[in-house]
């Protein structure tokens, strides 16, 4: 009976698991794969999306966006390619991914 009570997933924050990825990725033997070298900054730091951002892309994406997601640059591109003259997301990927 104690498992009914457990809430699903895994029993720590979001940014507890990051971290923990983070430092698994940085013991493993350099040239394998998943190793992070020493020298480069945290996952989030390094994608320049804050943590609070992480979350909700990660719980809300399907809620957030419709259709192509990238920074407005990469939204731009995509749309002359297509010539189209409307970006659905761009006011989401400027606050989630700026």
């Amino acid at each position: 009976m104690p498992r009914q009570i457990m809430p699903k997933g895994l029993p720590f924050e979001l940014k507890s698991y990051l971290e923990l990825i983070e430092l698994t990725g940085r013991c493993i033997r350099e040239g394998k794969r998943g190793y992070i070298e020493s020298t480069h900054l945290p996952l989030l730091e390094r994608v320049n999306i804050s943590p609070e951002n992480w979350l909700k892309l990660t719980t809300q994406f399907t809620r957030v966006f419709h259709g192509a997601v990238g920074r407005t640059t990469s939204q731009e591109s995509y749309s002359e390619h297509l010539s189209r003259k409307r970006r659905s997301n761009v006011s989401n990927s400027e606050k989630l991914l700026a």
